[in-house]
């Protein structure tokens, strides 16, 4: 079995990721997911734009690159609220 070639580009990184960081935040405004559902939310998302739009006619490349962009959103949104929740504590302190 030969494993597909996968190329992380521009498109990847600066794109797709806050699309799905984006959208994800758009629907957890309007429709008010319980809060377990959200990461999952961000993954379907990320699977969506990967197999249907950036790695069209490659399965395999599309459900592999629509979890990184799933995940990567979720870490940067995790990432960038724990460092402004920290940061806020530290001001509240001084």
């Amino acid at each position: 079995m030969d494993f597909p070639t996968i190329h992380t580009n521009f498109w990847d990184a600066v794109i797709a990721v806050p699309v799905v960081l984006i959208l994800t935040q758009l629907i957890k405004i309007f429709f008010k997911p319980s809060k377990p559902l959200v990461p999952f939310i961000a993954l379907i998302i990320g699977l969506l734009i990967s197999v249907f739009i950036s790695h069209r006619g490659h399965l395999v490349a599309g459900i592999f690159m629509g979890w990184f962009y799933g995940y990567t959103a979720i870490g940067s949104y995790a990432s960038l609220k724990t460092s402004i929740v920290s940061y806020l504590k530290k001001v509240r302190r001084e």
